[in-house]
Formats: C-alpha cells, structure tokens, sequence
C-alpha cells in the first residue's frame, strides 16, 4: 500500500508514477505568483488564505527565486496580497490575524532579498505601490497598534513586534529605509511603552518591544526630527521609567556568570597545588584562560545609552535601589529558541533563571542598578581585541561618561550615606596577587566607578592600544573630580592606587613611543594625565580627605620623579624639533611645569636630609617630614581651566560609531527573526478553543 508523506508545502505518494500533491495553501500561493487576478475565479479566494496555515518557507524561497522583471510582472498581486493581509489585521478571528501577521513578515523578508540585488525596484511600491502606500501603511500601523494595546494574546503581540523588528531591519542602513517615514507618521512610542509599563507584558515581549524602541531612535536621529527621540527624552512617569530596571536586569546574568567565575576560582584555589603554586609566584597563571568569555548585548547597552542619554529621569531610576531586582521569575509560556549570534541581540538564555536558581548575594537581591551595570562594564572590558566587546566597553564608558556629567547621578554616587559592596571582576595578572573580595567595603558607588577605571588603566597596556578607551577613561576620572571640586566632597577613597596607575600609564606611553606614534597622538593621552595630576595639586586641599592625602600625592611625585623627567625630556626633544608633533607635545612640556617645580624644590631638601643625618636611604615617613616643611618655600603656577571640561557631544564625534553600532544591531537583529522564532504551533494551540 502506497505510504505518503509530507515535505516542503508537497504531499508525495510512493508511488513514482504519481505526480507529488501540494497543499491547498501551496497551490493558493502559486495562483498570487501568476499575472491573473485569483479572486477572478474564487470571489472567496482571500478569505480562504488567512484560513490556511502559512507556509513560510514556500513563499519566502518563491520570492526570492523570482528575478526583478519576474517579480514585476505580478507586483499588482503582491500588492493585493499585502492589502488583504492588513485588512485581515482588523477581523475577530484570531487564526486570521496570526496568519496575516506571518504572511506580512514572509513578504517583507522575501521583497527585501530581491532588494540586494541589482533589480532596482524600490520596496515601498514592490509591497503596496506607491499611490496606496500612506493609507495602506497608515491602517497597517493603526493595526498593529491597536493588537499591541489590546488584553488578548500575548503571541499576537510577539508577532507584532516581530513584523515591526521586520520592517525597521530591512535595510542595514535603518536611516535608508524609507519604510520607517510610515512609523515615525503613524508612531506606535505609546504602544511600546505600554508594554514596557506592564509587568507581564515587560516579561513576555521586553526586548524585542527595548531593541524596536532602541532602532526607531536611531532612525534619521541627526537630520530630522524624530518624534521617537522626542517623547522619549520627556518620558516622565514611574511606570514607564522602571524600563531601565528592566533593561539592567538584561544585563544582570553576566553577574550570575561573574559569580559563578568566582565560585570556580576558589575552587582551583584551594589544596596543595595551589598553595604551591602561589608559594613560586603564581607563575603557572595563563591569563588568557582564565578570561571570562561572555557575549557582549550591544542592542541593550545601546537602549540603556539612548535612554540615560536623552532623558536625565531614566539616570534618576539608574541610581535608585531595586530589592525586587533578583524576583525574576520565568515566563508562563514558552520561550521560542534562537540561535545566539557574536553581538547578542538575542535575549540570553539565563534571563529566565527562577529566583531559586539566583545567586543569593547582598548586592544581588538588595542591588542599586548601578552595580549591575559596573558588574557587566568590568566583564566586557577586560577583553577589547574582539571587535564586538571593543564596541560594548565603549558604549559602556560613553554611559559612564553621561552618567558622570549629571549633577543627581553625582550626588547620589558621592552620597556618605549610601554605602554599597561592589564586586568588580579583576583580571588575573601574574605581578599582583588576587583579590581577596570577600570582604569588601562599604564605599560610595564613585570609588567603584574610580576602582574600573583604574582597573582598566592598569590591565590594557598593550601593543594593540585601546587609545579611544583610554581617553575616556581619563574624561570619567576627571569630571568626577570636578564635581568633587566644585562641591567640596572630600571622598576618601584609596587616590594612591589612580596616582601609581597614571604613573605607569605615562610609563608605558613612553616605553613604546615609537610604536604608538605611529598610530595614535599619545600627547593628548599624556596630557590628560599631567593636569589630572595638577588637578590633584591646585585643588587637592579643596577634595582630598585629609592633609596627609595632600602630602601622601607629593611623595608619589616625588617617589615616581625620574617617569616624569623622562617625560619631560621626550616632549622637549619633540617640540624642540619641527615635526607633526611639535605643537601637541609643546602643551604637555607647559603642563609639567608645577610638577617639575616640585620635584626640583624638593629633591634637593631630600638629599640634604638624609646627608645631614647620615642616612642613605630615607623611610616614607621621613621624606614626609621633609615635605611638611618645605611647603612654604614652594612657588607654584596657578593654571586655568584645569576644572573645567567639554561636555559629551554624540552628533560631533560619535555619529560615525552609532551608525556602524546600530548598522550591525540591524543585520544581526534581521538574521535573528527565523522561522522557528514564528512557528505556528505554539499559536494554534493558543487558540484551540476557538470554533
């Protein structure tokens, strides 16, 4: 007996002599992809389709297979086909609207291949035409509103935002879709927002409803006004302001990873091994193995960016503690599979741990966001060879550059009343030893923002100089001094960690001077940290904790001398000479003015000490004698504007790294909305019960 079998949209018998049998839905698409009109010979056809399970892989793969002029020959029914679609977006049944929505997504994807070849037809007119396409798109995005608003299924929603990740994504350049004219006309902010605003919703549909919101800022941000830009930025109600919860809980099982890094670590340090091992130096530490390996989540730290760059109450709910933030629990329904790609715009799979599986820690369970997100930043950053993690460290810095420009982000960070522990990942390196972190401080949050800069300072002196990292790092430091300045918040903190870092970093600079003045004008670097350093010394009494503090910045100057007269000596042989260089290395020749004057008043009340006392070699205790009495002998330059600094413009100097960030989010974003992420199955059995 003949057996059947089904296979690709055909239902072939055994039988070799028989001809394979289509389904009804295959046959009913083949009739669109003919020049006649099918309703001619069924008045019925286009009710009859939205009855019929999509097949979406037949329709995409007969889109594509069409050549343009092919594909232009039978545009009119393409274009029937996309109106019926937004007409079945408005009926009661259910089966219809999920079946329109999938078919919708289906010619989208299948236009859009024929789109990158040379065929030259613009999308717009190939979908709708060009005479119906404001209506047409008017009551397709009015649909789309209305079943995102609407009580009913939660699948019905994740295919709206589906179709609409599918019409944002349709070119890699999002600001050459023309498309998007129709979404930013019809906008749907207020539809994605409340989203956003319901829990259940915020679970369900959250980061597909946070990288749409994320893309339409993007779109044509620097040429027209975008009224997505717009609302946004005067977002001012509680509800939808607990986004930034939500987008910090996307981030938060790199924490979970973080800790469970830990937990491994202590491990490995326990027994004979690793007691002999540390007895000879840690020398059997690989560096490179023991790097936490995570998936940078561009699409959330560009949501996260856009929302503490635009609006100054999202930076308001940053700093605001969350005890609920570990409570996460898993969604109800079924989360489809999608294949994680190298820039994660796909929800990570641990997003949905249960709160049992959490980690029960203090700064987990009772945690200011912030902490997530210094966490995440001192995972991502340890790493920037990866092109991806590169651009996550940098979106991280430019957030903590926005952060640090804002006057309530600062005084809830300098805050003596908040106290947090911040568990910060320190990369493993062989000439320091590990950190004992079990006992960590309860500190204002700015000394873990100082802690990961000068983390990052001390552990990426490489060949391959992050250069761009390293001046914002420096940009981060110094306008958290300026407001320290500015409000006389003397913060104690450990300032002979930064001193020792910026120290070694002019070290570095100038050991490799050749090799990275070949890429990069390491004067601007240096100079950064010289005034860091006449910061310290023209205003240190106005911020520094104690006058020890004060006298404790001139020994290190005065310890670490010979770093900063081989600076001196290098710029001078530079801006002496009449190349590219003269002018930028003549500024920092200016700047060190103050700190040579106190290593020449001092050096030589130093040596005189010591041979008056017939000591060869002076304790730190002594060189601080010294110090404490030879400040009125002192004379310094008083220099201008070193509290002082330009703040952070994004359409002057970072347009170029958005458009390539938003541009990658957009690709991989669009490779991400498989098939199975629109299965049926899971619909249909939702809908069961509807006769």
């Amino acid at each position: 007996m003949a057996q059947t079998e089904k296979k690709g949209g055909l239902l072939r018998k055994s039988s070799a002599s028989k001809k394979p049998l289509k389904e009804k839905v295959v046959l009913m698409y083949d009739e669109i992809f003919t020049t006649e009109d099918p309703s001619k010979c069924n008045p019925r056809f286009w009710e009859e389709l939205f009855l019929m399970k999509v097949n979406l892989e037949y329709l995409e793969g007969k889109l594509e297979a069409l050549d343009g002029e092919e594909l232009m020959k039978i545009k009119d029914n393409i274009n029937c086909l996309f109106q019926h679609c937004i007409q079945a977006l408005g009926e009661e049944h259910p089966i219809r609207v999920v079946n329109a929505l999938q078919t919708l997504c289906a010619l989208i994807r299948g236009v859009h291949q024929k789109n990158k070849s040379t065929s030259g037809f613009d999308i717009i007119n190939m979908l709708v035409g060009f005479d119906k396409a404001e209506l047409c798109m008017k009551n397709l995005m009015e649909s789309l509103d209305s079943l995102l608003c609407a009580e009913g299924s939660e699948s019905l929603k994740s295919l709206c935002l589906k179709l609409l990740l599918c019409l944002v994504t349709v070119t890699d350049n999002i600001s050459q879709n023309t498309i998007l004219e129709y979404v930013m006309i019809n906008s749907i902010f207020e539809a994605i927002l409340q989203i956003l605003s319901s829990p259940l919703s915020r679970r369900e549909h959250g980061y597909d409803a946070v990288v749409l919101l994320a893309l339409l800022v993007n779109y044509r941000k620097y040429e027209s006004v975008n009224p997505y830009i717009v609302k946004l930025s005067i977002v001012d109600d509680e509800a939808t302001l607990n986004v930034i919860p939500f987008l910090t809980l996307k981030l938060h099982p790199y924490s979970f990873l973080f800790r469970q890094y830990k937990d491994k670590e202590e491990e490995h340090q326990s027994g004979f091994f690793s007691a002999l091992t540390n007895m000879v130096g840690s020398m059997f530490i690989a560096d490179a193995d023991e790097k936490i390996s995570v998936q940078t989540n561009e699409a959330i730290l560009l949501a996260l960016y856009e929302a503490v760059h635009l609006n100054r109450n999202f930076i308001t709910v940053l700093a605001q503690s969350h005890p609920e933030m570990g409570l996460m629990t898993t969604p109800t329904s079924p989360i489809p599979m999608t294949p994680v790609t190298p820039l994660g715009t796909t929800p990570p799979s641990s997003d949905v741990i249960s709160s049992a599986e959490l980690p029960l820690d203090a700064d987990v369970q009772t945690s200011n966001l912030l902490i997530t997100f210094l966490k995440y930043s001192s995972i991502v950053m340890q790493d920037t060879k990866d092109e991806h993690r590169l651009h996550s460290g940098k979106l991280c810095l430019i957030i903590l550059t926005c952060i640090a420009e804002d006057q309530y982000a600062n005084a809830f960070l300098h805050d003596d009343n908040m106290n947090f522990r911040v568990n910060l990942h320190r990369m493993p390196m062989r000439h320091r030893k590990k950190a004992a972190d079990k006992n960590l401080p309860c500190r204002p949050l700015v000394c873990a923002v100082l802690d990961l800069m000068v983390e990052f300072i001390v552990t990426h002196m490489m060949k391959e100089f992050p250069m761009d990292l390293y001046v914002r790092c420096i940009q981060i430091v110094h306008k958290l001094l300026c407001y320290q300045k500015k409000c006389r918040v003397r913060l104690h903190y450990t300032w002979r960690e930064l001193w020792s870092a910026l120290i070694n970093l002019l070290k570095f600079l100038m050991s490799n001077e050749t090799v990275l003045l070949a890429k990069h004008n390491i004067f601007t670097l240096a100079l950064m940290v010289v005034n860091l350093f006449n910061m310290f010394i023209t205003y240190g009494d106005t911020f520094l904790p104690t006058p020890s503090s004060y006298d404790e910045l001139y020994y290190e100057i005065i310890r670490m001398h010979q770093n900063f007269d081989n600076l001196y000596s290098m710029v001078l042989r530079l801006s002496t000479n009449a190349g590219q260089w003269k002018e930028p290395a003549s500024k920092v020749t200016h700047a060190l003015v103050n700190i040579r004057a106190i290593i020449n008043h001092f050096n030589p009340k130093i040596e005189s000490y010591a041979a008056v006392n017939h000591i060869s070699q002076l304790s730190e205790d002594q060189v601080l004698e010294v110090v404490r009495s030879n400040y009125d002998t002192l004379t310094l330059k008083l220099q201008d504007g070193l509290d002082q600094y330009e703040r952070y413009s994004e359409q002057h100097k970072e347009a170029a790294f958005f458009k390539e960030l938003v541009r990658s989010i957009s690709i991989n974003v669009r490779k991400n909305l498989a098939f199975n992420t629109l299965s049926q199955e899971l619909l249909l059995k939702e809908f069961s019960t509807i006769s």
